[in-house]
């Protein structure tokens, strides 16, 4: 597994850095966000763990960029920031995991570890990484939504989100199980997050030939693949 660990805390970077290769990975160490930028166009990781607090670039500005530049590589983002605002702001920005400093390093490697899992799982098979709802279909792979052959342009938090409801279809998910499942976290605390990105799919996947995605009053949401399609 190739990462990109970006630090610009030398002892922190060191030690991350001695660890992650004792454990037999493959590691690029940078300390400014502008060589991250300029690495992540040249070469192609596994995973980049990304630090929040750089001297240049801040991460999640880092983080927009590359998703911006369609690189999908997934990003673990490093942060003392410890609210649920910050690690919803970096999720939403389009971070895939997010670790709060300080840390166990067994912590990290157990990150690590389930995403190593999902790639491969994602590398087992393209067929289990095309999600279909009527005319609404999701390649997971080419992270693309296409609707009634019309390509329908989502941020990487709305893919995410779609996503899980549709490998749930005609399941109710309640919001904590979405919190966890598309912000990673395990509780509601009275956010409005989800019913928020719930009406901006809605927006985007309007039309005839659009699945329902219904309100469960109480308990949460579910997408039918039951609609009537023409």
């Amino acid at each position: 597994m190739h990462i990109l660990l970006v630090e610009d805390d030398p002892k922190i970077g060191e030690f991350l850095f001695k660890g992650l290769c004792e454990q037999g990975y493959n590691v690029e160490l940078c300390t400014l966000g502008t060589e991250a930028r300029e690495l992540v166009s040249q070469v192609s990781f596994d995973l980049i763990i990304l630090d929040i607090m750089l001297p240049d670039i801040d991460g999640i500005q880092l983080t927009k960029l590359m998703r911006f530049k369609k690189i999908l590589t997934p990003i673990l983002i490093l942060s003392a920031l410890s609210e649920p605002e910050d690690k919803i702001h970096a999720l939403d920005s389009g971070a895939d995991d997010y670790l709060v400093k300080p840390f166990h390093f067994k912590e990290l490697l157990s990150r690590i570890n389930a995403i190593k899992r999902r790639i491969e799982y994602k590398n087992h098979g393209s067929q289990d990484w095309i999600l279909s709802v009527g005319k609404l279909v999701l390649d997971l792979n080419k992270y693309e939504a296409i609707l009634d052959g019309e390509k329908i342009n989502l941020s990487p938090k709305e893919f995410k989100l779609l996503s899980n409801l549709m490998e749930n279809k005609n399941k109710v998910l309640s919001r904590t199980q979405i919190l966890n499942s598309v912000w990673g976290l395990d509780y509601d605390n009275h956010t409005n997050v989800v019913d928020v990105y719930i009406s901006y799919l809605r927006s985007k996947l309007a039309g005839p030939a659009a699945p329902k995605i219904t309100t469960i009053k109480g308990v949460g949401y579910m997408i039918e693949d039951s609609h009537a399609y023409t």
